[in-house]
């Protein structure tokens, strides 16, 4: 059984629940059907703008408690090293193409780090800036290289603490897409400092608007199919094949002397393809982007216009936003 939230219209911004009908379509739930989504915290009534709010909206289906975005696919982070070298370090790519053509090996520094093979990693990400399918985003004024990552979502109904990786699993509630937005001529910079990616992710993710329950598809977690369109044209095709890491040990190494709550949300990464830097399909403000998880949902958003600002806030003219340009060479330095 599917489940989502409806917004209604009107200043008390109310929600119901939704659940899949016999046959198809939707119906309202019942009260007992409503409680058994009951762990999930309501969405945040700030989180859909005011000219999104009409009978019968999608809202987001539940306000995550934190957000866990890990990095389980290796093809996914070679690829995507070779698109960022490929756009943002253009001398140094004929070099490393040569050496994997000559050697049929992987470039060395694309390879996933040691780490990520012996045991999950991932980043804190905002869990406060999750963005409802339907919802246009604005492209972020400091960036020039706006970017989507498709991605699986767990939602977990039960806590856990030091938990076997069967207890783990048990303890999915359900499954979302998620899309990671990310601004890529920032993030190798921030990321470069050893803290993390920050303003090149923290300004929005995305969200289905169904949660589709854990059993409908831990029976087949890797071998869900996703599709990225791009205004109506399908430009890529991914899989959840291939993690590092399934997902009972992942959140068995996450709950390792800490405890994860209800209404918390662990993502897997980009599935390998679902990014424009892998696919080299980029984003252009006016484009509509589709993204697509067979048996999970889907996300669509209208790209719409940056309006310039610098770290400040302050407006800019859009000559002079240059952030990106600045934060590439950065990232040049530092590689």
């Amino acid at each position: 059984m599917r489940a989502r939230r409806i917004v209604a219209s009107g200043a008390a911004r109310q929600t119901s629940w939704q659940v899949e009908a016999m046959g198809g379509g939707w119906r309202p739930a019942s009260q007992q059907e409503a409680l058994a989504w009951a762990f999930l915290p309501p969405p945040a009534p700030d989180a859909v703008p005011d000219s999104a709010w009409q009978p019968g909206a999608l809202a987001l289906p539940f306000q995550p408690r934190s957000f866990r975005d890990a990095s389980l696919y290796a093809l996914h982070w070679e690829q995507a090293s070779r698109g960022y070298v490929r756009r943002f370090l253009p001398a140094a790519w004929p070099f490393t193409r040569a050496y994997e053509k000559l050697t049929g090996r992987t470039f060395p520094a694309f390879k996933p780090h040691p780490l990520a093979r012996q045991q999950p990693v991932y980043y804190l990400g905002n869990p406060l800036s999750f963005l409802p399918s339907g919802q246009p985003l604005r492209w972020p004024g400091f960036s020039q290289a706006l970017d989507y990552e498709l991605e699986l979502g767990a939602v977990l109904a039960r806590p856990l603490r030091n938990a076997t990786p069967d207890e783990a699993l048990a303890a999915i509630g359900g499954f979302v897409l998620v899309n990671d937005w990310s601004c890529r001529d920032i993030q190798r910079a921030e990321m470069a400092t050893g803290l993390g990616p920050q303003k090149s992710k923290h300004f929005g993710s995305s969200m289905s608007a169904e949660i589709v329950p854990a059993g409908e598809v831990l029976d087949r977690i890797e071998r869900l199919q996703g599709v990225v369109e791009i205004d109506g044209r399908v430009v890529a095709r991914c899989s959840t094949a291939g993690m590092l890491h399934h997902w009972g040990r992942t959140l068995s190494f996450l709950s390792q002397d800490e405890t994860l709550l209800p209404g918390e949300l662990v993502a897997t990464g980009t599935l390998p393809h679902g990014t424009g830097m892998e696919n080299g399909h980029w984003l252009r403000p006016g484009q509509r982007l589709h993204l697509r998880l067979e048996g999970v949902g889907e996300v669509h958003h209208e790209i719409l216009p940056a309006m310039p600002t610098d770290l400040h806030g302050l407006p800019l003219e859009p000559k002079d936003v240059t952030l990106g340009a600045h934060a590439a060479q950065a990232s040049e330095r530092a590689a």
